[in-house]
């Protein structure tokens, strides 16, 4: 098994992405949201990539059974029923309803992802669950970090060695150097990834904006058990 990461899903070709494992992340927030309205209850989750995607697509579905989420630049988008918040992603707001969401990064990095035929979302919360799919899998592995605004991001960064030093445990693997270097950035601070998250640029940005209980709880590692799976552009729980 060989594992591959890239900082950004700009750095990505399609034609490394087949007959691969491709594990789309981006912490803070879209796969933290994406992951956590599939736990509460969501039907499913249809990430695009333009706001005016979303309003198309939203209109050739009955209003009452999807909810329009996303943000630009961290902020909700107008007009939309919810922003980029996990929190707001209840189950007494998300169960059995499709979400249509669009997102600065997360959701352009999955769209990046669709030529592979196994892509699964990973975050914090998933870490665990992540790595124990890529190991039943067992195929070479591609992570791919959402970033922001095209530039590379700590928060993602922490999530990918996070998930690989879990896999460490259940395969053996060759890596490339982001690969590795994200791992032992993660082990070098496990006890508590927020003493080097908080000097991430888009973690400040969340924080400035007030968002402060999200960056908690997008930080939680393994409080679910599950992993999100994006096929023919939509994502439900395998």
């Amino acid at each position: 098994m060989f594992v591959e990461t890239y900082e950004t899903y700009n750095a990505v070709y399609d034609k490394i992405l087949k007959g691969k494992v491709v594990v789309v992340i981006d912490t803070l927030r879209a796969t933290s949201v994406i992951t956590t309205a599939l736990v509460n209850g969501a039907k499913e989750v249809i990430p695009v990539a333009d706001i005016e995607d979303a309003i198309n697509m939203s209109g050739h579905l009955e209003r009452d059974t999807i909810l329009l989420g996303g943000e630009r630049n961290a902020v909700k988008i107008e007009g939309f029923d919810l922003s980029n918040s996990p929190l707001e992603y209840s189950e007494d707001v998300v169960k059995g309803k499709t979400i249509i969401i669009t997102t600065t990064n997360g959701t352009r990095a999955l769209k990046k992802a669709s030529s592979s035929d196994d892509v699964v979302v990973g975050c914090l919360l998933n870490v665990t669950s992540v790595a124990d799919y890529i190991h039943r899998e067992n195929k070479d592995v591609v992570i791919i970090c959402a970033g922001t605004e095209g530039k590379f991001s700590i928060d993602d960064i922490i999530t990918a060695g996070a998930i690989l030093d879990r896999l460490e445990k259940l395969s053996p693997y060759e890596s490339d150097d982001l690969s590795k270097a994200s791992y032992f950035l993660y082990k070098s601070f496990q006890d508590n990834i927020l003493n080097i998250m908080k000097y991430g640029y888009h973690l400040n940005r969340i924080e400035k904006l007030g968002f402060h209980e999200d960056v908690e709880f997008c930080t939680t590692i393994d409080k679910f058990s599950v992993v999100p799976k994006y096929v023919n552009g939509v994502v439900r729980l395998v």
